[in-house]
């Protein structure tokens, strides 16, 4: 499980789960220590080069980021030796932490070659990860395939043993695959938790990524508990947005012990430093 284990901590206080060089014990940490917060490029920074990206975290107190694949920052599979050193360098003599890469690989196809290609995508992915210091390769499901006369346990186990080999290949690298909780059908967290027994890695992890499908009478209790043990990241949107149970999932994640980050998923702005500064209160205020 994903809270027995905090790894080495290296750039900025990251527990790194595939290391088994260094255990650390955080039992008896103090709850509200644990939550930090930080963005995901999509979409607010889709624009944004990584000086960029990294200048306006600093100003308004984001601590990390996940780099979505496609945007302005072009940190993509496709850059040489020289420019991932350059990408690294820049998070490492910053205070921003470069958390993760934002794919959108996924394994739910009824093509066995696309599915293929997705895998080996992944390992791009987490080869580009290693380079550039990166924790995590955000991967996702995107759907079932019912109507393609394909049985729902079926895809989940296409899913999940396509996790396992990129969680295998990722665990030499010391990244982590975090699986986000997406897709028609496949945000359940029923079969989210399915997918996560059938993978068995300790390198693939869950992203919650706060949908309203996580909720059952208004509360993601219940939910949250289906996969507490091995949640890696957690994507929060509109925190204005009172439809949604944000203390309560902040509260259930500091219980779990949860000290990673917390990444603002938001739409563009005019003024972005602005809205970063009022997200950062609002979300110190939730979290007290």
């Amino acid at each position: 499980m994903f809270d027995e284990l905090r790894i080495e901590r290296v750039n900025h206080n990251i527990p790194r789960i595939g290391d088994k060089k260094v255990l650390v014990d955080i039992k008896g940490m103090e709850a509200g220590e644990m939550l930090k917060l930080g963005l995901v490029t999509y979409n607010l920074a889709k624009d944004w080069d990584v000086p960029t990206i990294i200048e306006r975290c600093t100003k308004t107190g984001f601590e990390a980021v996940e780099l979505r694949t496609t945007h302005a920052h072009g940190v993509e599979p496709s850059l040489s030796e020289r420019q991932r050193k350059e990408v690294r360098k820049m998070f490492e003599g910053s205070a921003v932490r470069l958390l993760s890469l934002g794919t959108a690989c996924e394994y739910h196809s009824v093509e066995k070659d696309e599915v293929l290609r997705n895998i080996e995508l992944t390992k791009k992915f987490v080869k580009l990860a290693y380079d550039v210091g990166a924790l995590g390769v955000k991967v996702r499901p995107n759907g079932l395939q019912v109507e393609k006369g394909v049985s729902v346990e079926e895809t989940l186990r296409q899913i999940g043993s396509a996790l396992r080999e990129c969680g295998t290949f990722a665990e030499d690298y010391g990244v982590e695959i975090w699986l986000e909780v997406h897709g028609k059908g496949t945000s359940d967290l029923r079969y989210i938790k399915r997918i996560m027994d059938i993978a068995d890695h300790k390198n693939v992890g869950v992203c919650w990524n706060s949908n309203n499908t996580d909720m059952i009478g208004g509360s993601v209790k219940d939910t949250f508990n289906l996969v507490k043990g091995k949640i890696c990241s957690v994507h929060i949107r509109e925190l204005w947005d009172k439809t949604y149970p944000w203390r309560e999932l902040f509260t259930l994640l500091k219980e779990s012990q949860y000290d990673r980050y917390c990444l603002a998923e938001i739409p563009s702005s005019l003024e972005p430093e602005r809205l970063m500064r009022y997200y950062r209160a609002l979300f110190e205020e939730l979290t007290q």
